[in-house]
């Protein structure tokens, strides 16, 4: 199982995360009509990944989602799309989605992330219908479900999230165009291309991190 289970810093440890890499996917078209019917069943942040640098770069948009959910502040339905939106760095969710977002005919290569959250987590100002009741009394998914369910529908090949794995992804011109990396003072005179890419990475990430300011 490549499915990984991660505990990020400063977040409660009831809310738990869970992320997967998938190469080469053949079914982006069926993923998204999922994603467009609001299927609970297909309730991840799928993320295209030639358009992320590291998994730092992954987990501080996973973390400014699961923050945005605490606080109440989600801009989109769920914390699932408010991941893949917290990569951009500005407000311009329909940019977001078509940068980030799986694309069908362009997607190939993808990151899912699964955030399982208990019912308090989330602020609300309704009262749970019956069903959201029952919903809430029923265990949550834990981590073998969640890997059956996305090996049968995503038909990829998984691989490990790794810094090693999304280097090999990365589409940088395209990175670079996103985050307004072209023509940075700081990176012109940066020679050693490894060095170029960490400062690349910690422009991106400052990016995201100011946007709420």
């Amino acid at each position: 199982m490549t499915l990984e289970k991660i505990q990020l810093e400063h977040v409660p440890s009831n809310i738990h995360v869970y992320a997967a890499l998938f190469r080469d996917v053949t079914n982006a078209d069926f993923l998204q009509s999922q994603l467009l019917a609001r299927n609970p069943d297909f309730e991840f942040a799928f993320i295209d990944a030639s358009s992320v640098i590291s998994r730092l770069h992954v987990l501080s948009a996973v973390y400014a989602a699961i923050n945005s959910l605490l606080t109440g502040t989600l801009r989109t339905p769920n914390v699932h799309s408010e991941t893949v939106v917290s990569f951009n760095t500005n407000n311009n969710i329909a940019d977001a989605y078509r940068r980030w977002g799986i694309t069908p005919g362009k997607t190939k290569d993808l990151i899912v992330i699964k955030i399982v959250t208990p019912p308090s987590a989330a602020p609300s100002t309704t009262t749970p219908s019956p069903e959201q009741q029952q919903q809430q009394q029923q265990p949550s998914q834990d981590q073998q479900s969640i890997w059956t369910h996305l090996t049968t529908h995503v038909k990829g090949t998984p691989a490990e999230l790794s810094d090693e794995n999304l280097a090999s992804l990365t589409d940088w011109p395209k990175v670079r165009k996103y985050y307004r990396l072209n023509g940075v003072p700081a990176l012109a005179g940066c020679k050693d291309e490894t060095e170029r890419r960490r400062q690349e990475e910690k422009l991106a990430v400052m990016g995201m991190a100011l946007k709420g300011l």
